[in-house]
């Protein structure tokens, strides 16, 4: 499902280039980077939620002086140092829940939840790698751009990680289903076996009407009856012992 992104707009007391606010439409779009007369706008998404459709927009502009304002909680520069807090802290969650994964719908529950969350970081990296080629002169940028380089790189190896894990928890199950497979298919060898054997008895007496006299017959009930049941019963529990298969 492609993702889809919520209305912006650049806050009426910044004094923006008009340049930005012509570029900037209702909806934020993909995450880039303007840049004019020496003022720089970022337009980021915030981390993506389960379950949310819509994509939250987080502005930040470095003005000509340097100084930054945000859209964010917070002030400036370190309102973007918390969104790239937040991603790691997303991404931490998701790698707690992959390692506690065990069957193959909670990897893939896992993988759903990176597959927006690693385009989402990858796409920052891009615009702060593009940030610092834009303002040179701005150490923070080199510093938040290695930042989310490293989150690229963990959402990556998370994602690596979680795949692998489903196709061996896919493999398990595949594995176990042909033992089971295999251990029905012996006992119904076994079985065919059996009726193979008594077959011909049971053909022969039914068709000839062999019925023997043991004198059990004419004794009163229910005690023959009960006798009969359960010397049935126990041979077939010994029956059942045998053709069972061993684990």
């Amino acid at each position: 499902m492609r993702d889809r992104v919520a209305k912006v707009s650049i806050p009426q007391l910044w004094e923006v280039p008009d340049e930005f606010r012509r570029r900037l439409g209702e909806r934020v779009g993909r995450q880039r980077a303007m840049f004019h007369d020496e003022h720089l706008l970022l337009v980021l998404h915030q981390p993506p939620q389960p379950d949310q459709d819509d994509r939250q927009a987080a502005l930040f502009w470095r003005d000509a002086q340097g100084h930054w304002m945000s859209t964010m909680p917070g002030s400036g520069l370190g309102s973007l140092r918390q969104l790239l807090t937040d991603y790691e802290q997303s991404i931490d969650k998701l790698e707690s829940a992959e390692q506690q994964a065990k069957s193959a719908a909670e990897y893939f529950a896992v993988i759903e939840r990176i597959a927006p969350l690693l385009r989402s970081v990858r796409n920052l990296h891009g615009v702060l790698q593009e940030a610092r080629r834009l303002v040179e002169s701005d150490r923070d940028l080199i510093n938040l751009r290695d930042t989310a380089y490293d989150l690229e790189r963990r959402g990556e190896l998370l994602d690596t990680g979680t795949r692998s894990g489903l196709e061996y928890a896919i493999a398990l199950r595949a594995e176990e289903q042909a033992q089971s497979s295999q251990r029905m298919a012996v006992a119904s060898h076994r079985l065919n076996l059996l009726a193979a054997f008594f077959f011909p008895l049971a053909t022969l007496s039914a068709v000839f009407g062999v019925n023997l006299q043991f004198g059990l017959e004419n004794r009163p009930g229910p005690w023959p009856f009960l006798v009969v049941m359960g010397v049935g019963l126990l041979m077939g529990v010994f029956l059942t012992s045998i053709i069972a298969p061993r684990r």
